[in-house]
Formats: C-alpha cells, structure tokens, sequence
C-alpha cells in the first residue's frame, strides 16, 4: 500500500484529482458514502487508486488501519484484503480508478 498525504495549502479540486488520475492513464470513477457508510471486507484483481475529496476514509487493509482525509491518495496492490468506512458524520466523496498492472 502507498499513501500519498496532501501537503498543499489550497483544497484538491474534483477536476484535478480526475486530471491526476487521467495522466496516469487511468479511468476515474467517483464515488459518494453516506456518513457511517462502510464497504466491506473484499479484494480486487487490480489495483485501486483512490483519492479522497471531502470527509475521512477509514481504511482497514490485511488488519492495518489508516485514516486518509481530503487530498490524501491512496494505492491498495491488487488482490489485498481491504475494507472502508465513512468517518466524522460526514458524506465522504472521493475519486478512484483500476490500475491493471
């Protein structure tokens, strides 16, 4: 897993985060959770790139738990067991894509 934090003192705006992804040669997808939403426990055949635009992820990969916040990225290898959760009461919006390696 590679977490990338968000250093910068202006918000990450969706359009950015899309165009970051796009040059990377990948899809975004967005995605919206509900406060207290969680996505259970699962794994993929690829590897997911996530960033998170509004609200706390909390994530649970192999048993490690890290906490990510707005503008902070995410990479979780393909085939990992991993988990989230909408943090803080707060809708939780981020972008993602599959990178197939």
């Amino acid at each position: 897993m590679l977490i990338t934090r968000w250093q910068a003192p202006n918000k990450l705006s969706r359009e950015q985060a899309q165009m970051i992804l796009e040059a990377e040669g990948l899809e975004p997808f967005e995605e919206t959770l509900a406060p207290q939403k969680k996505i259970g426990e699962h794994r993929h055949p690829f590897t997911e790139v996530r960033i998170v635009l509004q609200g706390e992820l909390l994530y649970n990969i192999s048993g490690n738990q890290v906490l990510l916040r707005e503008g902070d990225r995410i990479e979780i290898p393909a085939n990992t067991r991993h988990s989230h959760a909408c943090q803080n009461g707060e809708t939780c919006f981020s972008v993602y894509a599959q990178k197939i390696v």
